[in-house]
Parts: C-alpha cells; structure tokens; sequence
C-alpha cells in the first residue's frame, strides 16, 4: 500500500538537499547539541517554518495536505493537528462555543484541561455525574436521562462536553443517543475522546465520536497512535460550530514555533491508521487473546477486559494497584497508572507481522505476582463510587465569584460542608475530585481519605501531606 505522508516527506527531501542553518532553532541541526547520539540524529529534522515546509497556522502546502487527509480519515470536514497535546484542543473548543458567565454541561469525570479551559473562558458549569462501572471500578459513561435531565434545568446551555471514552477504557452505549438529544435543541456536543483516535481501525472497536455525530472531537494520538508525546488531532463535522473559529483560537493557543517532530509524527500516525486494515485487527486481536489466556492461568491474578481492546485492568486480590505497579516495576514492567483496585495495561495497536514481547511480558508479570505473594498486601477498602453524588450540580459559586472571595487551609478532616477553593486531582487519571466552587462533601472526603491511604499521588494547590486544603473563608 502507497503511503502518503505529504509532510514527512517534504521534511526528507529538505534535509536531503544538506541545507545550512542561518535560522533557528540554535542548536543548528544538532551541531551544538550535546544530547545523547540517538537524540542528536533527529534534530536535523527539527526545523521551522522554511521555504517548503509550509506554516501550520497558515497551511497551504504539506501541511494542508496532510490535514485534508486527516480529516478524509476521519470523515471530518476539518481536523487540525496540535502540537500542544490534546489540552490545547479542548481549551480551543470550548472557547469556541461559549463565553463568560455562559451555562455549558459537562460530564463530571472529565479530565482536568476541560476544567481549567472553563476557568478561562470563565463559562457557568453543570456538572452531570457518570455511573459507576462496576467492572472497572471508576466512574463510568453517563446516562441519556441525565443529560435529558440536565437540559431540561439548563435549556439555555451552549454546548455540551462529553468525555468518551473514558482512560480506562469504558466507552458509552448511548453516546449516539446523545447527541441527537442534545442536537434536537441545537446544542453542539464536544468530546473529549482523546483515548480514542485509534477506534476507526476496526469494526471489532468501538465506534468514534465524528462517526456518532459530535461536533468536536480531540484525540490524542500519542495515546494509541505511533505518534510523538504531546502530538494529536481536532477533528470537526458540525452545523453547529464554526470551523473557522476553533481555527482562530487554535493559532492563539497553539506555540508560535510547532515542533516539525511533532507535525511529522502526526503525519506519520494519519498514514499508519488510515493504512490499518481488518486483517491487521484480526492479527492484534488473535495475539492479544492469546496474551490475556495466558495471563488467566496466573492464579489468582485477575484480567479485566473493557470496551477498548487496546486496554486491560490487572489486580492482584489483597493487594492495592500501587503495590502490583511496584512489583511491576521491580520486573521492569511500566503500566499506565494505577489506582486503589489495580493497574491500568495499555497495549500497542500492532499491525500483521509485527512482534511485540508478550512472552515476555508474562514471564515478568509472573514472577512479580510471585513475589508480591510473599509479603503482607494492603488491599484497598470500596471506594465511595460518584453514585453517592448529585446527578445534576452546579457549583456554589462561578469562576468569576471565586476570585473575589478570600480562602484560607484547613484541616481537611473539617471540611464537610465547605466550598473548595482549588482543584485537587488524583493523578493520573488527572479528573478532579474537588473542583473550585464545589461544596465538599462527606462522599468525596471519604473517597480523599481512602485515595491518601493507599498512597494515590494528586495534583492541583493542595497541601495534603500537612492534612490542610484550600477552601473558601
């Protein structure tokens, strides 16, 4: 199959011409630099916007070239690469659609770059909680009702945020559902799908958010995709939003000077999963069936299978998440995250005939379960599941209003029934369980509480190892 990587390949035929550096960057195609060798070899390809490589905020060769594939691959009427991950999509959608003091939905476990794009904004947010995914055990999809529910409150919204699929990999069943609910009151829909970009490989995955109606969708294709950290796509295909503004707040938001590795990669990552076809599923699928059936014979070590095959939950009964991720690591194994329950594998989108260890992998996750076996676990107790939270909630206070109210630390176990003054996020998966203008409730301390017990790592202005959070005075 013929690739077309229109931007990879006007980097390739720039450098084979041996051009001489009077532009930045300074390291002058690596001559200056004293990074590892391996690191230097790609720094030739490290360039800017030169006669032939075309400008991302003003394409009109390469670059728009490969977009206009992009969105072909999709079935987009327009998608954008970003070099500023996955965040700069979701803050320039969101400033798209809505401006300060504006009522916007939002699905409650969404990551924390829709949180602060709205902080920004300054818009009015409502808060829909998702259900509880048993299986998994993290916040889930959210209901049609809810969000039936949540318009019917807020008729005047002006958009809604969606959050699929989750980073453990729970996908919706009824995302398609709400869509059209929320397009029958010309409500643009916008999803955060950025553990998604690879769901268009096969019909054996879920479908994609532009494929069920969003408006926007973000994905970021260094998740799933061979392509470089911080690199991913905005794909658009709406009567809703206009293109041409997301694209205005893109060249605001976006670096002035794109990393060419970044935009290479992405090109690069267009053409590997427009390229993927069904036989290259049925080979990832076989290998990773095989893999998981191998895995069940560890006894008693416990394989979770989700809506996305690219992910698989590990536990270890007795034992926390973070205890099996230190085990892991001791082996060499590097899992996604881990939580109070389990760890979190992400496996590659392999194409037929790639070779990817998975002897191995069991051999190591073996012998770390083996050993974990022989010392004392702390198994996590049942975390408050977001079922014990309001369906529908709007902070007690906006953005705006927060930033005239003086705060002060306290002890977080009198915190019951204050208003939080900052987020506090663990991390990952980086969704906040407190967020600015929230009442804190018993159910979310409860759930703090239990997260500090078991070592979780959290984000945000906080000082949680002096037992102190920021609240409103």
């Amino acid at each position: 199959m013929k690739r077309e990587r229109p931007l990879v390949d006007a980097l390739q035929n720039f450098v084979e011409k041996q051009p001489q550096s009077m532009h930045v960057p300074g390291h002058k195609h690596g001559l200056l630099s004293m990074l590892p060798e391996e690191i230097k070899a790609a720094l030739t390809y490290d360039l800017t916007e030169l006669t032939g490589l075309d400008d991302l905020h003003h394409p009109e060769e390469a670059i728009l070239q490969a977009e206009t594939l992009l969105a072909k691959t999709y079935g987009a009427n327009r998608s954008f690469f970003l070099i500023n991950g996955s965040t700069v999509g979701n803050l320039a959608m969101i400033y798209a659609v809505c401006k300060r003091n504006e009522i916007v939905i939002v699905q409650r476990n969404a990551h924390k770059s829709i949180f602060h794009a709205l902080e920004l904004v300054g818009a009015k947010a409502v808060f829909i909680t998702p259900e509880w995914d048993e299986r998994t055990k993290t916040a889930g999809a959210i209901t049609t009702k809810s969000v039936q529910e949540a318009l019917k409150l807020y008729p005047e919204a002006k958009a809604v945020i969606l959050t699929n699929p989750t980073y453990y990999g729970v996908s919706s069943k009824e995302l398609q559902q709400q869509i059209e609910l929320c397009h029958k009151q010309n409500i643009p829909v916008l999803v955060d799908e950025a553990h998604g970009a690879h769901f268009i490989a096969s019909g054996k995955f879920p479908s994609c958010a532009i494929e069920l109606g969003a408006d926007i969708a973000v994905q970021s294709a260094h998740k799933t995709l061979p392509a470089m950290t911080m690199a991913s796509f905005l794909h658009v295909k709406s009567e809703l939003v206009n293109a041409e503004s997301v694209n205005h707040y893109l060249r605001m938001l976006q670096s002035s000077s794109p990393s060419y590795l970044l935009l290479a990669s992405l090109d690069d990552a267009r053409d590997y999963i427009g390229s993927y076809l069904e036989m290259d599923a049925v080979y990832l699928l076989d290998k990773r069936n095989q893999w998981i059936e191998a895995l069940h014979s560890l006894h008693p070590l416990d394989v979770i299978e989700v809506d996305d095959p690219l992910k698989i939950l590990l536990r270890l009964p007795g034992y926390s998440g973070f205890e099996l991720k230190a085990a892991f690591e001791q082996q060499g194994l590097f899992v996604e995250l881990a939580d109070p329950y389990q760890v979190l594998v992400i496996l590659p989108l392999i194409k037929q005939g790639h070779v990817y260890p998975f002897a191995d992998l069991r051999i190591r996750i073996k012998e770390a379960v083996a050993r974990l076996k022989k010392e004392q676990g702390n198994a996590s107790s049942s975390i408050v599941s977001p079922n014990e939270w309001p369906t529908v909630s709007i902070p007690e206070y906006s953005y705006d209003e927060m930033t005239q109210l003086e705060k002060e630390w306290i002890p977080y176990m009198r915190a019951i029934g204050r208003i939080a003054a900052s987020m506090i996020i663990p991390y990952p998966p980086g969704i906040p369980l407190f967020v600015s203008g929230e009442k804190i409730t018993v159910a979310k301390l409860s759930q703090l509480e239990e997260l500090l017990a078991v070592g979780a790592e959290f984000q945000g202005n906080h000082r949680l190892t002096e037992k102190l959070i920021y609240v409103i005075k």
